[in-house]
Formats: C-alpha cells, sequence, structure tokens
C-alpha cells in the first residue's frame, strides 16, 4: 500500500521511542532496589484539581456528553478570556477563542488555515519537535534557525530579518520553550512581531507553559502586543490535565471564520466532558491548587540545576519557566564510553535506571550533546536520581 510523501517526512517522536525502551527495561526490573525513574516525558505528577474531577463526574451524571459548538462551550471562553483579565490583564474577546482538542489541534487548525505548500515558517533550534511536524503536516517547511543560551534559545529580530526570503511565511516560537524552558522577552517578541508583519507574515506563538513561569519579567503572554498574534495554549500543563486533550486558540477575529469550519469538519468539537470539567479550572480554590503546584516546580528546577552541575552537566541556562531542563552532558562521555547524548541516554537507562529525553528530537545545532531533564516528577524522585547517578559514576 502507498504511504504518502507527508507521512514519510515525518519522523519518529523519539522521546516516545525511549520511553518505550525505557518501559521494557523497568519490566525486567520487577523488584529491583532501583526501579525505572522516568524523567524522559513532559507530564506533570499532578492530576487534575479536585473540583475539576467533580466537575467531570456531574457531567456525566447529568448527561452533559452531547456535541458543542466546535469552537467550545461559550462559557468555557468566557471563562477564559476572564483569566487572561485576571492573570495578565489582558482584555481579550471571547469571540477570538476557539477551545480545541489540546494544543496539538490548535497548532493543526492555525497550520492548516495559514499554511500552503512551500511556505517557510522560522523557528528556533532546539525546539519541540511535534510543532515542526505541524508545519511539515501542512506542507509547509520548518527552517530551524540555530540558537544558543545567549540568545535565551530563542530566535531574535535579527535573525528573523536575516533569514527572510520570499518563500517565507511567518514563525512559530514557544515561550516558555521545551526543551529548555526559557522564555523570550516581550521587547523581543514585539519586535519579532513587526518584522513579521511589515513582510504581511503571521506570529505563532506557543503558549501552553506560560502558567509556569518563575520570572515575574517574563510571565507576560505574546497576546499583550496587538491582536494578530495567535496564541496556542493548553490545559494540559499548567492546569494539569494532559490526557483530558483540551486547549485553545486565540485568534484574530478574522481568522475565527475559517478555523471554525476547519475545526467542523475535522474534529466537530473537543471532548463535551473534558470542557465542562474544565470550568472548574477557573475557581478559586483550583486557582490556589495551581499556584501551589508551579511554586514546586519552582522548588524542584532550584534543587536540580546546582545538583545537575555537581555531577558533572552542564546547564548553560537555568529555565525561569516550564518544567525542563536542557543540559550539556559532554563532560560524561568518558565516564559511560559514549561520544553522544543518545548512547549516554541509553547507558544511563542501563546503570542508573534513570531515563532522561536524549537532544536527537529537538533540533539539529549541537542538540546531540543534551539531554532534557523533565521536572514534572516529585522531588524525592529527582533527589533519588541523583544519587543512582552519582553512584554510577564514582564507579564507572
Amino acid at each position: 500500500m502507498r504511504v504518502t510523501e507527508r507521512a514519510q517526512r515525518i519522523e519518529p517522536f523519539y522521546v516516545m521511542e525511549v520511553a518505550k525502551a525505557a518501559h521494557l527495561l523497568a519490566q525486567d526490573l520487577a523488584g529491583h532496589d532501583w526501579p525505572m525513574l522516568m524523567l524522559n516525558i513532559g507530564e506533570p505528577d499532578f492530576t487534575a484539581a479536585p473540583l475539576v474531577q467533580d466537575a467531570a463526574q456531574v457531567a456525566i451524571q447529568s448527561g452533559q456528553t452531547q456535541y458543542t459548538p466546535a469552537t467550545g462551550l461559550i462559557a468555557l471562553r468566557h471563562a477564559i478570556s476572564n483569566w487572561y483579565q485576571q492573570r495578565f490583564g489582558l482584555r481579550i474577546d471571547a469571540e477570538r477563542i476557539i477551545v480545541t482538542a489540546g494544543a496539538s489541534g490548535a497548532l493543526q487548525l492555525a497550520c492548516l488555515t495559514l499554511i500552503e505548500s512551500g511556505d517557510e515558517i522560522l523557528m528556533p533550534d532546539p525546539s519541540y519537535p511535534c510543532n515542526r511536524h505541524f508545519v511539515s503536516a501542512a506542507n509547509g517547511h520548518a527552517t530551524l534557525l540555530p540558537t544558543t543560551h545567549h540568545d535565551r534559545y530563542q530566535l531574535s529580530p535579527e535573525q528573523v530579518a536575516q533569514n527572510w526570503k520570499p518563500g517565507t511565511r511567518g514563525v512559530l516560537l514557544a515561550s516558555p520553550s521545551n526543551p529548555t524552558g526559557t522564555s523570550i522577552a516581550l521587547s523581543a517578541l514585539k519586535a519579532i512581531h513587526e518584522r513579521v508583519q511589515h513582510q504581511g507574515g503571521i506570529t505563532l506563538v506557543d503558549e501552553i507553559y506560560l502558567g509556569l513561569t518563575f520570572d515575574e519579567e517574563l510571565s507576560q503572554s505574546a497576546l499583550a502586543i496587538d491582536e494578530r498574534v495567535i496564541s496556542i495554549n493548553s490545559f494540559s500543563k499548567y492546569f494539569s490535565m494532559t490526557g483530558w486533550r483540551l486547549g485553545w486558540m486565540v485568534a484574530p477575529k478574522t481568522l475565527v471564520p475559517s478555523l471554525e469550519r476547519l475545526a467542523q469538519n475535522l474534529f466537530i468539537c473537543p471532548s463535551t466532558v473534558a470542557q465542562h470539567a474544565a470550568l472548574a479550572c477557573f475557581e478559586p480554590e483550583s486557582l490556589a491548587i495551581f499556584e501551589e503546584r508551579r511554586l514546586a516546580f519552582k522548588a524542584r528546577r532550584d534543587y536540580l540545576v546546582p545538583a545537575l552541575e555537581a555531577l558533572g552537566f552542564g546547564v548553560p541556562l537555568s529555565p525561569d519557566g516550564a518544567f525542563y531542563i536542557w543540559s550539556d552532558c559532554r563532560g560524561l562521555y568518558d565516564k559511560l564510553g559514549v561520544t553522544n547524548s543518545w548512547d549516554f541516554t541509553f547507558e544511563l537507562m542501563k546503570r542508573a535506571h534513570v531515563a532522561l529525553a536524549p537532544g536527537r528530537d529537538f533540533g539539529r545545532h549541537e542538540t546531540e550533546h543534551f539531554v532534557r531533564w523533565s521536572i514534572a516528577s516529585a522531588l524525592p524522585e529527582l533527589k533519588e536520581a541523583v544519587r543512582r547517578i552519582q553512584h554510577v559514576l564514582d564507579n564507572a
């Protein structure tokens, strides 16, 4: 059976390939003193807040399970709008908010609506792999531009200007970013957006970790710039609703009819139960829980960054948000007899029973020497991982 060229050019999601290997090894470790520690997947160890769980049960028991509008429950769109006002001081018209089947659904809708075959989208390297594959699935081309810790692993206005070509359609950024946990300052983002608008392009910003920002100066939404910015967000990370598959997009009003038509045909609507449950995210009791969790992630970062440096990992830049640490493992290659982070990851998995995400997924610029740590796991697990790795290194 013939497989399309589109499907063939989508690379494997290597984080998930590592996860499969880790789970297989974990089965063999049943009863072992060192069970596998999964620090490779970006999923909070916290689950949905109690009021959210209660709201889901009420929705099911009361029969609130039928289709909603393709753009989402009106009440939920207004609740999100109010959250922007309360959290960021932004007035976002609820009509601009489209509730989607996860941030992935939002990105797919945005790319299919705005990208023509052959259009080029500029993105930083490293960056989240699925984002560039959404561009590719829309028959566009994601161009990765090298970044370093000096750039906070984000594109600069100058890079965008220098790399803009006749076929360039726009930029796709993430703030805070996966895998680096670093944000782009609003002033830099505004300068990029102005250059993009001058070229008649689009500015797409993935803000799914925006609620998990630790630096107040960087805790600002790109939507503060103007109504032409398109923001993608999610209930998965800050609101701890990963498997509920619910997100949203804020788009210019002129785009909403086109996005709605696509949503009607591709998804019909997001999960109705998840939408009713998500309304409870904005209750004061739930919001207080989410803020406690944000501080817990910050405490994990504050422990693990110096602990990794003491082990011999390089941490060029401490993350200011999300729940990842991007670390250079070259200084430990000799200890494990490897020459790249892919082999390093598997050696560490076998010897310390600690699973990390190798840099291969996230781009091409020096990513073969980096690993991503997820601090979505509880602090005792992080401390145990450090203890085991220290033991392995001491006995290598």
